[in-house]
């Protein structure tokens, strides 16, 4: 399927690896021109040299996206790079997990600071830019975490935000061409994930409450953000994807 992008010009936010290197790799190889941005900036540029090794176009900026001023330069230099912007995919995130009354106010302001601020930041720095060519893309990477999960209180706060802001942005900016959806991830196997000391313990449990019996792949991601971006779904805005093996609660 064509999704007709080949013009197009993507940033995806923390994609130096994990999900968000998956979604880049996926959108490079249909065509489009991305922008690996991430605090990691060595994994960065591997990342993007990785992808253009296979003949597929990158560039690697390194930006807190927690500051508007490297945000705007994000833009700026995507503009320089690549002469434009057409598709954001807010996918930095972390989790921070801990019951509540555990939690910290760091633990509840970084998780908060990079999800919903650097998500705002970026919305809001790309946005004149979609308007004023009358088409934008943006995905939310959101989770299934947003029905909430224990120990998870800031992280499916934030997600669930995540939701909230793409749904008030699909209404405001739809008149323009522009969509916002989301992407709500189940388990997946990323190497975030695996470094956990329970992982072996949360992917046997997570398996044995899916419907779909294996484990979620960056690459189930970066195909559900692919179908969002394209041209074909230019009807589609406001919704919720959820891409987790059949699993909601």
């Amino acid at each position: 399927m064509d999704l007709q992008i080949n013009d197009k010009v993507a940033i995806v936010t923390g994609s130096a690896r994990g999900l968000g290197a998956a979604t880049a790799r996926k959108l490079a190889a249909e065509g489009a021109r991305v922008v690996i941005t991430d605090i990691l900036a060595e994994q960065a540029e591997a990342t993007a040299a990785a992808l253009r090794a296979e003949g597929l176009q990158a560039h690697a900026i390194m930006a807190d996206i927690t500051q508007a001023a490297d945000v705007q330069r994000l833009v700026d230099e995507t503009i320089a790079t690549f002469g434009g912007v057409h598709i954001l995919v807010n996918n930095a995130g972390f989790p921070r997990d801990k019951y509540l009354v555990r939690m910290t106010e760091q633990d509840w302001d970084l998780v908060m600071e990079v999800m919903l601020k650097g998500t705002f930041l970026a919305c809001r720095t790309v946005m004149p830019h979609f308007i004023d060519q009358g088409w934008g893309r943006i995905v939310n990477i959101s989770s299934r975490a947003h029905l909430g999960n224990a120990t998870q209180a800031n992280y499916s706060a934030a997600k669930a935000g995540l939701i909230g802001m793409a749904k008030a942005l699909a209404i405001e900016e739809g008149r323009y061409g522009i969509t916002v959806n989301c992407v709500a991830p189940g388990f997946m196997e990323t190497e975030m994930v695996q470094a956990l000391s329970t992982y072996a313990t949360i992917k046997e449990r997570a398996i044995q409450m899916q419907p779909i019996k294996r484990v979620g792949k960056p690459e189930d991601i970066a195909n559900a953000v692919a179908f969002l971006v394209a041209e074909s779904a230019g009807f589609i805005t406001g919704e919720v994807l959820h891409v987790t093996g059949g699993r909601y609660g």
